[in-house]
């Protein structure tokens, strides 16, 4: 039999706050975290606004020592593990600690730092180039540098699938715990490239939205008026654990993960297929793997980016899915508040379906003032509503056409 595998521990940082409660309460209250660029000088270009981390001090959650050397990334990963740590009361010690794991899913990694060593080596020469380049740059240290720090000594890996990775990462850990392959594992996902090449690059793309006179108001999935996605920054972390050792040990059990789902969309390098196909199978997987039937799913946190395409072929999809009853399933978009956090939006609205479940409280949508064409589901628009949950779905979409979907329930015995 599959072993069930239930949630009981979770740390978020986002450009809404420091720690759970913070990033919460203003995704209930409809506050964005969106604002100007502070980062670098951005009067050459065309995006100016982004979704940064505020508040963060790092030496609060590291020594002043490993604080300096430590790429954003690989901090943010570490302080919401932390917080997820102590949360769940999860000790690793000798007797588990090779049956604890870590699995990350992040995008780009230390961009900043590859932007930053391409200008040493050029002005400079190679023999100015940290030995700390290499090890700090690549996306998997994150999950390396959380193992080093709680001794969690099982499965050890990252995924690299753009804005899916986070959720993939979530779900890859799933299996593993249900198969037996661990007992236990620490993962999310991360992402903190809020950068010149970063910014530049999505801006030759045309898919940022260039709202520099109104940052709050930039993100506005499935409305009329939408005109690109905003980039954000942080880090979504869980403890996924047996419900046997989680009733064992008397943890604090948030939900259960019962459902994961992927696809490809073997279609195009960055747009999704017109009718929503690969979104369409990936959402229908995760329903097969959990057993349920499209009539059992009360909330969907979507994509929902806030592009033109995305918003509206992820809508066709819903739709296809989940046919008559798709109009009354509440749909929302947390990228309204915290931008797109890229390979760490998986992790963070993974961590947001979980507090939704818990809370019984869906987050809006804000900035829906006028519903585009055809998104014309039901999007919580603007307001947080009231309700209970039972059983939630998420879904991530990345670049290259990568697609997963995760599902959580109520946890009940």
């Amino acid at each position: 039999m599959k072993r069930r595998v239930v949630i009981t521990g979770i740390g978020l940082l986002t450009p809404l706050g420091v720690g759970v409660d913070e990033s919460w309460s203003a995704l209930c209250a409809g506050i964005s975290g969106i604002g100007p660029i502070t980062r670098f000088d951005t009067t050459d270009f065309q995006t100016k606004i982004a979704g940064e981390v505020k508040h963060f001090n790092p030496e609060d959650f590291l020594s002043r020592k490993d604080a300096k050397r430590t790429q954003p990334f690989i901090a943010y990963a570490l302080a919401a593990s932390r917080m997820a740590m102590e949360d769940s009361g999860l000790i690793i010690d000798e007797a588990n600690r090779d049956r604890v794991g870590v699995l990350t899913g992040c995008g780009l990694g230390g961009l900043s730092l590859l932007e930053d060593t391409c200008e040493v080596l050029r002005t400079k020469g190679p023999n100015r180039v940290t030995p700390f380049f290499i090890p700090t740059m690549i996306g998997n240290m994150a999950a390396g540098m959380i193992s080093i720090q709680f001794g969690a000594r099982g499965p050890n890996a990252s995924v690299a699938t753009a804005c899916a990775a986070g959720s993939h990462a979530i779900g890859d850990a799933y299996k593993i715990i249900q198969r037996g392959g661990a007992d236990a594992m620490i993962t999310g996902g991360v992402e903190s490239v809020i950068s010149p090449s970063c910014v530049a690059g999505f801006g030759a793309m045309k898919a940022l939205s260039t709202r520099n006179d109104d940052p709050e108001k930039a993100s506005r999935p499935f409305d009329r008026d939408r005109d690109g996605f905003v980039v954000g920054e942080g880090s979504g972390i869980l403890i996924l654990e047996t419900l046997e050792d989680a009733l064992e040990r008397g943890a604090r059990i948030y939900a259960e993960l019962i459902g994961y789902g992927m696809s490809g969309d073997g279609h195009h390098m960055t747009a999704p297929p017109e009718d929503g196909d690969g979104a369409v199978r990936c959402m229908s997987a995760a329903l097969a793997d959990a057993d349920l039937s499209y009539d059992q799913i009360d909330y969907i946190n979507a994509h929902g980016t806030s592009t033109p395409l995305n918003d509206l072929y992820e809508t066709r999809a819903l739709k296809a899915v989940f046919k008559d009853k798709a109009p009354s399933i509440p749909v929302s978009s947390t990228k309204s508040m915290t931008g797109h956090l890229l390979g760490g939006a998986g992790g963070v609205e993974t961590v947001i379906t979980t507090l939704t479940l818990s809370h019984g409280i869906i987050p809006p949508t804000i900035n829906l003032d006028n519903p585009g064409e055809e998104c014309d589901l039901d999007y919580v628009p603007n307001v947080a509503r009231k309700t209970d949950v039972r059983t939630a779905m998420t879904n991530s979409f990345g670049f290259g056409g990568t697609n997963a979907s995760l599902i959580l329930k109520k946890y009940t015995m």
